[in-house]
């Protein structure tokens, strides 16, 4: 084997690996984000993974990609693990599906009719039409479809390369006892596993594999603890994806590994086992490369056989493997947040709607546990207070982050909407939290100094404080389901908190001049009458963005004018009954 050869053979493998990934990515653009939908919603089943991920492999072309995929979704908790493995399971045996696309490259050739079927005649056309639709159409999806035919074609071209540059070695001596060597079941499964780690995919390392069954040296006996070996290979880069993810994400990786392992260990004893008691005449038969398609896929479909019962012990087995840290359920939550979700806009839209309803939920239970401090005060609720307002602001700036990454990526109008929607309310969320600290902190200087209100001051903060969680329930409740109709209550309950805000300040004076109330208690009180007053502001703010945003159309200030010169008959409606529930 010349110097020509060896670099016919490395450009064989450069176009060949070019091919599959142009080939994968087009149908990815193709499918767009429906097949990861698809994968997410569908999954619910043991049986129904198998089947899709086996169906998503074969379509993206890579076990390792759906693999990858799916460890986004535990690590966001979107997946539970038991759901993942038998994704998994189907997505390893999806991958040998382009063994048998490779064995279209040794369609040979004849005369005549035969010869449009030849390989390099079928590669011809689809090289043709592929390149014709990536230059020549101006649909956006035809020149996906381009890709994916030229993708192909190319691939095919470097399946040729490879067999023409390896097939002199069928007369190297040199080359058939190295190969040889590879019959040790040990050194076999070694050698699969080191190639397919350097290619990062199983389906290059079967290809090769195929191409160099050409030169008539390739034995069941060399072939098999290969494949064998390019199963646990085919770990590597998902094993390498989960460095960043948490540990439900870790275990999802872990179980990849386990289950090549397990089939390797399985089917490696039973074959070897057996063969040591009936010496199979076949171990040195002539593999071809349909053969080799064959192998893998038995190899991959028998694993999942004899494992898929297995899935539960599977699953207790990597908890055991990986135990739980004691991960605090806000640190899960803004897991959510994966960086491998936002080529797929509509996934990462939907974990920050996820993340963005929970930042909500904790911002109104910490103002919640804030007014209840002013009856009921201790050190332990306070520092709970100060530890959800860091939380809190840990939210906004993830969250804030992730929604810009977004934006920066193709969305549909519906989508910039909701996207749009999160990034004017977070920030809405983080200042409910600031005011409930701020009355949390009024709530220990009450406690403190003992300061004590009077009788209708009291009464006062009571029907102020009852406007307030109402006012904030509703707003969070709009915001959460979308519902426009709650929304629509927020604003004429705000408006009523405006006025009794005002109707307090005048209440508070006239005691203060009467000397009912000291000064010390008028800044008290005037401190809680403001934090209040802005909280309802903020509430006001998140029902706008809600009503606002499901008409395409954001502009707070000219609605609220709008809202309240026109005084809608609702809106006149929804005062008169705030104003008879709340009033002094």
């Amino acid at each position: 084997m010349g110097i020509s050869d060896v670099i016919s053979l490395l450009g064989g493998i450069a176009l060949f690996l070019f091919g599959m990934s142009l080939m994968g990515d087009g149908l990815k653009k193709v499918a767009g984000s429906k097949l990861e939908l698809v994968l997410y919603r569908l999954s619910s089943t043991p049986l129904k993974g198998v089947l899709l991920g086996t169906g998503v492999t074969a379509v993206i072309q890579s076990s390792s990609a759906t693999s990858v995929m799916v460890v986004g979704f535990v690590n966001s908790g979107m997946m539970k693990v038991r759901q993942a493995i038998s994704v998994i399971m189907g997505a390893i045996l999806g991958t040998s599906i382009t063994g048998w696309i490779l064995c279209l490259s040794y369609i040979p050739g004849g005369s005549g009719l035969v010869q449009l079927l030849s390989t390099e005649v079928i590669t011809g056309i689809v090289a043709v039409i592929g390149i014709i639709l990536r230059m020549g159409s101006g649909r956006t999806s035809s020149r996906h479809v381009g890709d994916i035919l030229l993708g192909f074609a190319v691939l095919m071209y470097g399946m040729s390369a490879m067999s023409g540059a390896v097939s002199p070695l069928r007369e190297s001596e040199e080359f058939i006892r190295i190969l040889t060597s590879f019959s040790n079941p040990l050194l076999g499964i070694l050698v699969g596993i080191a190639f397919t780690s350097v290619l990062q995919s199983a389906s290059a390392a079967v290809g090769i594999l195929q191409a160099l069954s050409i030169t008539g040296a390739i034995t069941f006996e060399i072939a098999f603890p290969i494949i064998m070996g390019i199963a646990i290979g085919a770990a590597v880069p998902v094993l390498l994806s989960a460095l960043g993810a948490n540990l439900n994400g870790k275990r999802t990786a872990f179980v990849y590994l386990l289950i090549d392992v397990l089939g390797v260990v399985i089917w490696a004893t039973v074959f070897y086992g057996l063969n040591a008691v009936l010496h199979f005449p076949f171990l040195t038969d002539t593999m071809t490369a349909v053969s080799i398609a064959l192998m893998n896929t038995l190899f991959r479909l028998a694993t999942l056989v004899v494992l898929f019962p297995l899935i539960g012990a599977m699953e207790r087995l990597v908890v055991f493997l990986f135990p739980d840290t004691g991960l605090v359920a806000e640190e899960q939550d803004m897991d959510r947040l994966e960086e491998r979700f936002l080529q797929h806009p509509a996934l990462s839209i939907e974990q920050s709607r996820l993340v963005t309803n929970s930042m909500a939920e904790r911002a109104a239970g910490n103002l919640l546990d804030a007014l209840a401090l002013r009856t009921n005060y201790s050190e332990k609720a306070l520092q709970n207070v100060e530890e959800t307002e860091s939380l809190i602001d840990r939210y906004e700036d993830k969250l804030g982050t992730y929604l810009m990454k977004i934006t920066s990526r193709s969305l549909s109008a519906t989508q910039s909407e909701e996207v749009s929607k999160f990034l004017h309310t977070i920030s809405d969320f983080e200042r409910i939290s600031d005011h409930a600290l701020n009355i949390s902190q009024t709530a220990k200087e009450i406690h403190d100094k003992e300061v004590e209100f009077s009788a209708a001051a009291l009464h006062e903060l009571e029907v102020m404080e009852s406007a307030l969680r109402e006012i904030l329930e509703v707003a969070i409740e709009a915001f959460v389901s979308n519902d426009i109709q709650q929304a629509a209550r927020v604003e004429p309950l705000e408006e009523r908190i405006d006025v009794l805000c005002d109707e307090l300040k005048l209440h508070h004076v006239e005691r203060l001049q009467s000397g009912e109330c000291s000064l010390e208690n008028g800044f008290v009180f005037n401190d809680l009458l403001a934090n209040f007053e802005r909280v309802a502001d903020h509430s006001s703010n998140l029902a706008i963005a809600t009503i606002e945003l499901c008409s395409d159309r954001y502009d707070t200030h000219e609605y609220v004018i709008n809202l309240k010169e026109l005084h809608s008959h609702r809106f006149d409606e929804y005062y008169e009954e705030y104003a008879q529930k709340y009033s002094v």
